[in-house]
């Protein structure tokens, strides 16, 4: 089915979040220790030289595999060691170059590391119709006869089984993986156009004048003046609407690179080919969809107490959903000690198993923490199987960063825990489980917090910002995941897709789901082409698995935190531990939570609503 560089690492972790502001980069040099990969970049050229050898010869395997059990086991085995040593260069060049995204020499090692991973797909493009070919009954019995082939490849064997109906031959396979450098390029061009080349305005903000970038938007749109929320919104979406053609075009390509994708590949849908390597019952989808559906009230609720809290007498707006419900006089700070302290803390219900290599991960040098020019915004976990994690972070010392650091950290323990129990082939775990178990970190953070602050105005805050998590992570993205539904099935219609089409679109569910026919919140056209700014509709069907993520997560720690503590828990480190050593809904099923059933859904609406009740008691008892 080829290799996606998304999915190609062992072990890597995408976390997008907001940008942060940077310092001089001589005030904060890179932390992490990236000799544990590579010695020098010396030493990373002579073995991309050496796996760029080995890639060039894969083929030779080419018509072995149905031999007997040992020559698959040696074919297989040599295409997984090549697959890990591309894995370990991409993991290097790509930390590498987001230390200064403005070194060239680092930037072109990665673009060769993406190439390389290209050309292993064109070379074993042959490897699944091969499996196929050969059928179920001499696969299965090969497994049978090999011990390691059923510890290591049984998985993958029984996959490319599943996936016959969707392989093509050997030079359509060839031509799809040798596609996959012009498919990426949308994505490319969005970073290139909002990051580096869009034209942001400037504004004057308290006898200042700013230049409202992304990080600066994503800044004061968090004040408390509200005629400067509505001044930063107007300005800097009317400059995303100027571009509002060009956004459109590019990610109408994407569409179409999913749709072409999908249907060379025999799938009715884009939809369906998201779903096919998960295993995942489209039920699923459904279900996520039609619960947050189902919960828009409690959402209202929450913006009708967001608009009491705030004191806005006239009607809710948009850009009134980013500032703080609570504030504090002093602000709480939290240096990367102090989010190392509380998150160890706060996860004392995950067990001295999980602590143990949580604290061994932050007392290494395994993280680049802080901000500086020229740095990759955002945080991410990313490593190799035989080596470690590594966690990009850009702390700012405040609450958000305190929430990434907990958050990220739960993306490296899942690592450790995975490829300590899974070789390298089970070890890349899906996102699916990987957000589950960062944003559980999450979730457990907040509610440790509420409990130990020591003052009612610290617990409101903490309070209101869980409210705002759960809008984000699980109302948002599940509104995002209707617009892409939407897309691609305008495209697959035989619809034109256009950037005023998509900001109709768009407009449409921003007015559903915050109510504006309820009377809770209008929606200003203006704002309506914010889907020109989200990174995450270049990554296909992707942003729905946060949501559902964060509803698994809200039932294990809604366990985890009741009566039955130690199971929940230990079914919970259980699935950790499985890596990828099966799909994701089985293994949630297997820990105890369906997917495709309400309660998962319904478990996090719960904690919404409780929260909205320990904000009205909390503001009686004053």
């Amino acid at each position: 089915m080829g290799i996606d560089l998304r999915q190609a690492c062992s072990a890597i972790v995408f976390a997008f979040v907001g940008a942060t502001s940077v310092v001089n980069a001589a005030d904060a040099p890179a932390q992490w220790n990236l000799s544990d990969l590579y010695a020098t970049p010396q030493a990373w050229s002579d073995a991309y030289q050496r796996a760029r050898n080995v890639v060039a010869g894969l083929d030779r395997y080419k018509g072995t595999l149905g031999k007997n059990a040992e020559a698959m086991l040696g074919a297989l085995t040599t295409i997984s060691d090549a697959r890990k040593e591309v894995s370990r260069l991409f993991v290097y060049a790509s930390l590498k170059s987001d230390e200064d995204l403005r070194k060239a020499p680092d930037v072109e090692r990665r673009q060769q590391a993406g190439s390389l991973f290209t050309e292993l797909a064109e070379k074993t493009a042959w490897l699944a119709p091969e499996i196929q070919g050969l059928g179920e009954a001499k696969v299965h019995s090969f497994i049978a006869q090999s011990a390691q082939l059923k510890q290591r490849f049984d998985f993958q064997l029984t996959e490319a089984l599943r996936a016959a109906p969707h392989t093509l031959g050997v030079e359509a396979e060839s031509v799809l993986a040798a596609s996959g450098d012009v498919l990426s390029q949308p994505f490319n061009v969005f970073q290139q156009l909002s990051d580096a080349e869009l034209p942001y305005p400037t504004l004057e903000i308290a006898g200042k004048t700013v230049r409202l970038t992304q990080p600066e938007y994503e800044k004061y749109r968090t004040s408390d003046d509200r005629r400067v929320r509505k001044a930063v919104f107007d300005a800097f979406w009317t400059a995303f609407k100027t571009y509002q053609g060009t956004f459109g075009s590019n990610l109408t390509t994407q569409v179409m690179g999913d749709v072409f994708g999908a249907r060379a590949r025999r799938f009715d849908t884009a939809l369906q080919q998201a779903l096919f390597d998960e295993n995942m019952p489209e039920r699923v989808y459904r279900t996520l969809v039609a619960q947050a559906n189902a919960g828009l009230p409690t959402l209202h609720r929450y913006l009708r107490l967001r608009k009491r809290l705030l004191g806005i007498r006239d009607e809710l707006a948009y850009y009134d959903n980013y500032t703080p419900l609570f504030t504090v006089a002093i602000p709480p700070r939290f240096s990367v000690t102090d989010a190392k302290r509380l998150t160890v803390e706060a996860l004392a219900p995950m067990g001295d198993e999980y602590l143990t290599l949580l604290k061994r991960g932050t007392a290494a040098q395994w993280s680049d923490p802080y901000p500086r020019d020229g740095k990759r915004s955002g945080a991410y976990v990313n490593g190799a199987y035989d080596v470690h994690p590594y966690v990009l972070l850009n702390h700012n010392d405040d609450f958000e960063s305190l929430t990434t650091y907990a958050h990220e950290w739960g993306h490296a323990v899942h690592t450790l825990l995975a490829q300590a129990n899974q070789p390298f082939e089970k070890a890349n775990y899906s996102t699916f489980i990987a957000e589950s178990a960062s944003i559980a970190n999450e979730l457990l953070l907040s509610d440790y917090l509420v409990r130990t602050a020591t003052t009612r105005e610290n617990k409101l805050f903490y309070l209101g910002q869980q409210l705002e998590s759960i809008r984000t992570t699980f109302f948002r993205q599940v509104q995002f995941a209707e617009f892409q539904l939407q897309m691609h099935d305008l495209r697959e219609r035989g619809q034109p897709l256009s950037g005023a089409t998509l900001t109709e679109n768009y407009c449409a569910l921003l007015r559903r789901y915050y109510g504006e026919a309820q009377g809770v919140m209008r929606i200003d056209p203006l704002y309506c082409n914010e889907w020109t700014y989200v990174p995450h509709f270049y990554f296909g069907y992707y942003v729905w698995q946060y949501a559902t993520s964060m509803a698994g997560a809200a039932q294990f720690t809604e366990e985890m935190e009741g009566t039955s503590s130690a199971p929940a828990r230990d079914r919970f480190l259980a699935m950790l531990k499985a890596g990828g050593s099966d799909h994701a809904y089985a293994l949630y099923r297997r820990a105890g939570v369906d997917l495709a059933e309400p309660a998962p859904y319904q478990a996090l609406l719960r904690r919404m609503e409780r929260i909205m009740d320990d904000i009205e008691a909390l503001e009686r008892s004053q």
